[in-house]
């Protein structure tokens, strides 16, 4: 009871003008919030990154007019962070934010603006080097909005559902997804508000997919501003560019166009086969933080004797994470991942002729959504003796089931790329950055599925991809994974221990600006030139 009345108080000084304001300077006395939402570092960086950044800009030359946004915590502080760095190199920099502490929790108006208050507090350090703008406080207009941004509006909300239930099908009517659709309808009103009086030359955005993010991305594009997203995986000092296009949609068809066919060196094939090497036996590599299997390789006579596989053809089946970002917006020609498998499961129930291996994502142990488990169970709940599962907790090494396979089938995952480097043919489902390159089946319908995977089951051995094919998606795989990611000297997930070793004094010095001086070009709009590239 304490609780609820607790929060009906802050319900109701939500709606009273300065409530939350003359809160926060009389009982927070202008101190950081007992919250998750802390920019305490950032509070305490920021006075020496300015000092540094003015320096710089000292010698910079006039450049673009660049709008910056970020939302929860820790992406306001990369922003910031960024925007100061591109201020420092010339350009007019804006950085918008909006002050929520959480994405699939509501929060009080109360609080929210309390949050607000405290954000503003930290940032005006920055001003008037970078101009600092909260979308809470921007003034909007009630229209209804252009058809295009209530569809980019729509498709954001049911991403968010899906990525933060971890399901495929939405429910309009749920908590979650009323509660997004209302915090995204609110990101979209004040980014058509300010892009229409600033008219900045580029938008950056973290993610651009989900979240206002993603909102924030599609409304510039609805404008025909030019758009960059960013994100991060498992490499330390890389990043990850897209312009005008989502991120995460990982398209590479600008640098397969540039690079392919430059035969890898000696070296880079050593490279390459190290880091394929530690993916396999889980072992820490390079820059990568990332461990890929828990489990210790056993070999394929291991796994072959403890599934009682025998003779027959194996087919391996490795899925994703269900409302995994790779995921949404992924479908091709099944209506979602989970009926791509279901189907599956159906045909192969009637192939004895064959095994079915079927890898669950070890993935799936730290997520609460639907398992692919209880989807193929639904559809057998009593397995035949052809088709096995192995679970999320198994301890079995994925490169094990991939070393006795035969045939591979994917969605998205990275699995199918590394199936064809060993050869397998591997029938790609969904859309994912390796389809199409030349080493893969990709069917665009269910008949051409039903069709390519007949033909192969007839005759798996005679499909195994020949060597130019294996050579080719050898070569893909060392353009994804070594030159797709273009260097930046500071990551999302140890942003502060990066800037502790890179200040922006080292990062945009000489010997910084050798290393990172294209990225942060390509950041503020200018093409990728992917011919240049060198790793």
């Amino acid at each position: 009871m304490k609780s609820t009345g607790k929060t009906l108080i802050k319900k109701i000084l939500g709606q009273i003008p300065f409530s939350a304001e003359l809160y926060w300077l009389v009982r927070q006395q202008g101190k950081q919030l007992n919250s998750r939402f802390s920019l305490k570092r950032l509070n305490s960086e920021l006075p020496g990154m300015l000092d540094q950044a003015r320096m710089i800009s000292q010698s910079a030359t006039p450049g673009k007019n660049i709008f910056i946004f970020g939302t929860l915590h820790y992406w306001i502080e990369h922003v910031t962070l960024l925007g100061v760095a591109l201020a420092a190199l010339g350009h007019r920099v804006t950085v918008g934010f909006l002050p929520y502490s959480d994405w699939q929790k509501s929060i009080t108006r109360f609080d929210l603006l309390r949050q607000n208050v405290y954000a503003k507090k930290v940032l005006s350090q920055a001003e008037p080097f970078i101009d600092i703008v909260s979308l809470l406080e921007t003034r909007t207009s009630y229209k209804p909005f252009p058809q295009n941004v209530k569809e980019a509006v729509d498709e954001v909300t049911s991403y968010d559902t899906q990525y933060t239930l971890q399901v495929e099908e939405v429910d309009q009517s749920s908590e979650i997804y009323k509660m997004r659709l209302e915090r995204n309808q609110l990101a979209a009103q004040a980014a058509l508000r300010i892009f229409g009086l600033q008219k900045p030359d580029v938008v950056i955005v973290p993610n651009g997919t989900i979240q206002e993010l993603g909102v924030i991305y599609r409304v510039a594009r609805c404008l025909n501003i030019p758009a960059v997203t960013y994100e991060f995986g498992d490499q330390r000092e890389r990043i990850w560019l897209a312009q005008n296009a989502e991120v995460m949609r990982q398209d590479t068809d600008d640098l397969w166009k540039a690079r392919k066919g430059r035969y890898l060196t000696k070296a880079q094939m050593e490279r390459l086969k190290h880091l394929f090497d530690a993916r396999q036996i889980g072992a820490a590599w390079e820059n990568f933080a990332r461990r890929w299997q828990s489990t210790p390789s056993q070999g394929g006579d291991q796994v072959r004797s403890d599934l009682k596989l025998d003779h027959r053809p194996v087919v391996l089946l490795a899925t994703n994470v269900l409302g995994d970002s790779l995921t949404l917006g992924r479908q091709l020609f099944s209506h979602s991942m989970a009926e791509w498998i279901e189907r599956t499961v159906q045909y192969f129930s009637g192939r004895d002729d064959v095994q079915l291996l079927i890898r669950v994502h070890p993935g799936e142990v730290l997520t609460h959504g639907t398992s692919m488990e209880q989807v193929i169970h639904q559809v057998l709940p009593k397995l035949p003796e052809h088709i096995h599962v192995i679970s999320p907790k198994e301890k079995i090494n994925t490169y094990d089931l991939v070393n006795v396979a035969d045939v591979g089938l994917v969605y998205t995952t990275t699995v199918g790329l590394e199936m064809a480097m060993n050869g397998l043919p591997v029938i790609v489902s969904g859309q994912t950055h390796y389809r199409q390159r030349g080493f893969t089946y990709d069917p665009d319908s269910w008949v051409s599925y039903y069709k390519i995977l007949g033909q192969i089951l007839e005759k798996p051995k005679s499909f195994a991809l020949k060597n130019p094919q294996v050579d080719l998606a050898w070569e893909y795989a060392y353009r994804f994974f070594f030159e797709y990611p273009r260097p930046f000297p500071w990551h999302l997930v140890k942003l502060w221990e990066d800037y502790q070793e890179c200040p922006l004094s080292k990062a945009l010095g000489s010997e910084g600006l050798e290393k990172y001086a294209e990225t942060f070009r390509y950041l503020a709009g200018e093409p990728i030139d992917w011919k240049s590239v060198e790793v």
